[in-house]
């Protein structure tokens, strides 16, 4: 099973992320948009009983048919501070993605990649612990700037950090709808990313992973006794 350190605090998490950082693979291709398997993760999270409920659902890429779905709740292991999310949700996505006997493939995860205050969000901690090629498509830019792309369906433009580099990009997925903010995370290119996210997302703004895993991980979590 894969398995992820709980800091102790704070310091101790911004210190694992500066040492996980430096293996974040940038140089992959990663696997062709519409082959394979894609996984979709996400959580949900119960404050009042301190419980967090993640989903992981197994998509054909060529058809977008659910091939498996996992889920797992745990108890909240780490407080919330911006930028160190990933320290809340990974114990329990992980135990999802450790749940299937398919794939997973590529991973996408609700989120951030290198788009990230630290550039270590969600998509590259899960991916450099696991292995897996992994994105991040998330529904705001978070603390990047970008210019508005185009108003059709594959239009995109730079999302950029505050020195100039290009940490992702605001992808349209539909017309005339607000863009997804696509990220790398591991094994993948940014090119790959966002021809992934729009093979995805034939007739909604979110890509179907993203779309099953949140209504599989909410259901988790109302079911949990």
């Amino acid at each position: 099973m894969t398995s992820v350190k709980i800091p102790a605090d704070e310091a101790e998490a911004r210190a694992i992320q500066d040492e996980l950082r430096h293996h974040v693979v940038l140089d992959e291709f990663g696997p062709p948009p519409g082959r394979g398997l894609v996984t979709g993760v996400d959580v949900a999270y119960d404050d009042t009983r301190d419980l967090v409920a993640a989903a992981a659902v197994v998509l054909d890429a060529a058809t977008l048919e659910v091939v498996e779905e996992a889920t797992a709740v745990g108890h909240v292991s780490f407080p919330y501070v911006p930028g160190l999310l990933a320290f809340r949700e990974l114990p329990t996505v992980l135990a999802a993605l450790d749940a299937l006997t398919a794939g997973p493939g590529l991973v996408v995860c609700d989120g951030y990649g290198l788009a990230h205050p630290r550039g270590f969000g969600l998509a590259c901690h899960l991916g450099v612990v696991t292995g897996l090629p992994s994105i991040g498509v998330a529904k705001n830019p978070f603390t990047f700037t970008h210019d508005e792309p185009g108003s059709r369906r594959g239009d995109a433009s730079a999302l950029l950090a505050a020195d100039g580099t290009e940490v992702g990009r605001a992808l349209r997925t539909q017309d005339a709808t607000k863009p997804v903010f696509v990220s790398v995370g591991h094994k993948v290119s940014l090119d790959n990313a966002c021809a992934h996210v729009l093979a995805l997302s034939p007739r909604f703004r979110i890509p179907e992973t993203t779309r099953r895993a949140d209504s599989l991980c909410r259901r988790a979590l109302r079911e949990a006794s």
